[in-house]
């Protein structure tokens, strides 16, 4: 069963800066396109970043500049860069892998509570 678990969530006052970590297991991590997505309360879940195999990488206008994504294929992990945050990053995280090719599958983690205090 393909797991993926998020790491690296808390609790940041505004400006400050935290990295998310993402480590998947039982799936060829380096083939799958991994994304970080967010989930405010009240509001629906939300893309901030994603990076294909290739290295190819898109952000969320309200992230860029502020956050870098990128991947470790030898460790099986996706990592978030988040500077200079604010209070409306505040959220729970949550990595996805995604098939690039072929049949369609997705996979979540159970997410990491990010917040930032003002």
């Amino acid at each position: 069963q393909v797991q993926l678990v998020e790491s690296g969530g808390g609790t940041v006052q505004a400006g400050g800066s935290l990295r998310l970590s993402c480590k998947a297991s039982r799936i060829i991590f380096s083939v799958y396109t991994m994304g970080w997505y967010r989930q405010a309360p009240g509001k629906p879940r939300e893309l901030v970043a994603a990076i294909t195999s290739g290295g190819s990488t898109n952000y969320a206008d309200s992230v860029k500049g502020r956050s870098t994504i990128s991947r470790d294929n030898a460790k099986n992990t996706v990592y978030l860069q988040m500077n200079s945050l604010k209070p409306e990053d505040t959220a729970v995280y949550f990595c996805k892998a995604e098939t690039e090719i072929g049949a369609k599958y997705n996979y979540w983690g159970q997410g990491t509570q990010v917040t930032v205090s003002s």
